[in-house]
């Protein structure tokens, strides 16, 4: 169980922020049909193979399932309805109930023939955007009454391609008055939205046999569960990086910028950095291998394509050929630089103190941030003393913050981690107890194997309190469930996410499977799926639970419980928590930075909830005036409390560091994107020759819920984070607490 438990994933809330590669160098391909490669047969059958066997709760391949995968498939092709017909669906019909057959044979024709006939529709529909942006926008009227319904993914499939169309008219109606409001000039209001359909098209044009397998392959591992998936080998070498936090390549954040791959950032210390022949805002236009290699143009190709060619073994060497961004007009020039490991140092754990005044005098707490629950397996397989992990980076900054710093206590910032090793998870637990069992496995004949912790060696043994939030997810979960049972320390936040499953990685002949094969357990029997963690002391959190978590997925394993495990708490501070509440309440009560986020989320959350956007130009300036009203006073609301000169206009944030307000009001109208319908984030953005890649494919339905997550962040860029200075002040007063009850003890023996 020791070695298995290091190959078990505690999961991420999702791994499709890998997006999906292609197979081979790509060329556009227009309209032109796609076909499964004679491979995926094979590996088609493996994954049917392995769903039917091993999977936690083993469905049957059968007509209702059939029906499923069709539904699912369809849904993740078109979420939004807004390019197949009706009179598609109805064609489409005919693969029902044989895709179950067709899958078990390995015949992936219904799906490519699908596939097809959708990609024909977004291709046609991409070129009729450009040619009414041709026209001129002189069409469009904003003086009538008219409205854009944002959330489609129950409305009916349009009869007609004039139905269609009306639905973009008004999807580019939106978009043009968005940017006029915003005071853009017409002419750049075109040139603009030419640029984006364009590019939209190009990359649609590149999609590829392998998008459309994954795709697919997708489609049918999540009628199973949400975290079932299939990995193709390129989204298999960036899931480890993920997990790893290294790659073998030169270090360097790259963007799709027109038909160029411009640089964005180097890493730090890493290979490009090291050398200095590479700078940011650098435009790649060819790749070369060794020194002596064939320079290969790259304008034009799909990101993920230059990013596979730059990466490769260390000592080796890749030559790129660039424009410089200091000299635009000059020729391009040819650099060379040596592949190395990369460290991502910035997806680390990372520590912090921050000061507090409580009770009279100053006080340090340790703030430890944990992204993600990394290991490198690579280098713990081949004997790397050194491998980078979690539980060792956190060990090592938990001394610095004792030793050095000299911290009253420690906060855990698990806000966003959305999981990583499961045993990561055990490990960390560790460090904060000196002995006993850290979360129960379940397994799908219903044996249950208890992971310890047997080193009795303890890091950290002061106060301690743990920071979660709704996208806390996974192994945070087991990590804070630990340390609320145990009563080893205090967990603050809001709601976890609520995944309660554990994954394996199954090699296939190409690429892997991630299979949920299991069901973790708290030590006190409860399970985490669905139902997440709950905080012992509450916050108010910007993510509605009924459209984020694992209870809004589809299909997730219900909550259940098992028998708890034999375990003795390591502290006694529960009956502590309703005294810590009612101080913390008294303290945010009159806390000008937390009523503004509480007021803040509540607006923002009675905005979302209108599914429908007005394309009448008078109204939209009104309900953005209204915006800003709304900002401006709840802005001036903060600044008076905290004893600021209020401001006479949100314009003036700009200029200062920007705000839930700056960014909200400055919305003309909810982020939708008239490519798709879905969130604006959908819009390719930072991608690396670290990790991740660029796609074609639409965005489904749990990536843009994702994503739209991950647009609202719960917590801004503000100075000092609200969250870790209450978080530290919960902290001092249970440590005051502590102090009062050891004491009145004391008494009590005295006399």
């Amino acid at each position: 169980m020791k070695n298995l438990s290091k190959l078990l994933l505690a999961g991420f809330i999702s791994c499709a922020v890998i997006a999906m590669p292609s197979l081979a160098i790509v060329k556009e391909t227009g309209t032109e049909t796609l076909a499964p490669l004679p491979i995926y047969t094979a590996t088609t059958q493996n994954i049917v193979d392995a769903l039917s066997s091993r999977h936690y709760v083993p469905a049957a391949l059968n007509d209702e399932l059939s029906s499923r995968i069709f539904d699912a498939y369809i849904g993740d092709l078109d979420p939004s309805r807004s390019y197949l017909l009706q009179s598609d669906i109805d064609e489409f019909e005919q693969y029902r109930y044989k895709m179950d057959n067709a899958l078990k044979r390995g015949n992936l024709s219904p799906a490519f023939d699908i596939f097809n006939r959708y990609h024909e529709r977004v291709i046609t529909q991409f070129e009729k955007v450009i040619a009414i942006l041709d026209e001129g926008l002189e069409r469009f009227d904003f003086t009538i009454p008219e409205d854009l319904l944002i959330d489609r993914e129950k409305t009916p499939w349009a009869q007609t391609e004039k139905q269609l169309d009306d639905l973009w008219r008004k999807r580019i109606k939106d978009a043009v008055l968005n940017l006029k409001l915003t005071d853009k000039e017409p002419d750049k209001i075109k040139e603009l939205l030419h640029k984006r359909f364009s590019n939209r098209l190009k990359r649609s044009r590149q999609t590829n046999n392998e998008d459309v397998y994954q795709l697919y392959m997708n489609s049918f591992t999540k009628t199973y569960d949400p975290h079932t998936q299939y990995f193709s080998p390129r989204t298999s070498e960036n899931f480890n990086i993920n997990m790893s936090l290294s790659l073998e390549g030169i270090g360097a954040v790259l963007q799709l910028e027109d038909e160029y791959t411009k640089v964005v950032s180097l890493v730090t210390a890493g290979p490009a950095d090291k050398a200095g022949v590479l700078k940011p805002n650098d435009k790649i236009v060819g790749v070369g291998q060794g020194k002596t290699g064939e320079m290969v143009d790259v304008i034009g190709w799909r990101l993920d394509e230059v990013v596979q060619l730059i990466r490769g073994r260390t000592d080796t060497v890749v030559r790129l050929d660039i424009i410089p961004a200091s000299d635009a007009d000059a020729d391009p020039k040819i650099i060379s630089i040596v592949r190395n490991k990369v460290e991502l140092e910035e997806q680390s754990a990372q520590s912090e103190v921050i000061e507090l005044e409580q009770f009279g005098a100053p006080h340090k707490i340790g703030i430890v941030s944990i992204p993600t629950f990394y290991i490198d397996f690579q280098a713990l397989q081949k004997g790397d003393r050194n491998y980078k992990s979690t539980t060792r980076d956190v060990k090592k900054l938990i001394r610095e913050l004792v030793n050095q710093d000299d911290v009253d206590g420690i906060v855990i910032d698990l806000r966003n981690n959305g999981g990583g090793s499961l045993q990561e998870a055990k490990l960390l637990t560790g460090l904060f107890i000196d002995r006993g069992p850290t979360v129960q496995i379940r397994s799908k004949s219903n044996r249950v194997d208890i992971l310890d912790d047997r080193d009795i060696s303890i890091i950290y043994d002061g106060p301690l309190a743990v920071l979660v939030n709704r996208l806390s997810a996974s192994a945070s979960e087991i990590f804070a469930g630990a340390i609320q049972d145990y009563e080893r320390g205090i967990i603050i936040g809001s709601q976890t996410f609520g995944k309660g499953t554990v994954q394996s990685l199954l090699p296939l002949n190409r690429g892997q499977l991630k299979l949920t094969q299991a069901k973790f357990y708290r030590i006190s029997g409860e399970s985490t799926q669905e139902k997440g963690i709950i905080p012992d002391i509450k916050y108010p959190s910007s993510y509605d639970p009924e459209s984020i978590g694992e209870s809004t997925l589809d299909g997730p394993l219900p909550w259940d419980k098992i028998t708890a495990t034999n375990y003795r708490r390591k502290n006694s501070i529960n009956h502590l928590v309703p005294e810590l509440k009612s101080l913390h309440d008294e303290r945010v009560s009159d806390n000008a930075e937390f009523n503004y986020l509480e007021e803040a989320f509540a607006y923002r959350k009675t905005r979302n909830e209108d599914d429908t956007v007005s394309l009448n130009e008078e109204q939209r300036k009104q309900e953005k005036s209204d915006r800003e009203e709304f900002w401006l006073a709840l802005e001036n609301k903060k600044r008076v409390a905290l004893g600021q000169e209020p401001i006479a206009s949100l314009d003036e944030l700009d200029e200062e560091e920007p705000t839930i307000a700056s960014n909200d009001a400055s919305a003309a109208s909810p982020a939708i994107d008239p490519t798709t319908g879905d969130s604006e984030t959908a819009e390719p953005g930072h991608i690396s020759e670290i990790a991740g890649s660029s796609s074609a494919l639409p965005v489904s339905k749990a990536d843009d819920a994702r994503e739209k997550a991950q647009a609202e962040p719960e917590e801004e860029d503000t100075t000092p984070d609200p969250y870790l200075v209450e978080s530290g002040h919960i902290l001092l007063d249970l440590i005051s607490l502590e102090e009062r009850t050891a004491a009145g003890l004391k008494a009590s023996r005295d006399t």
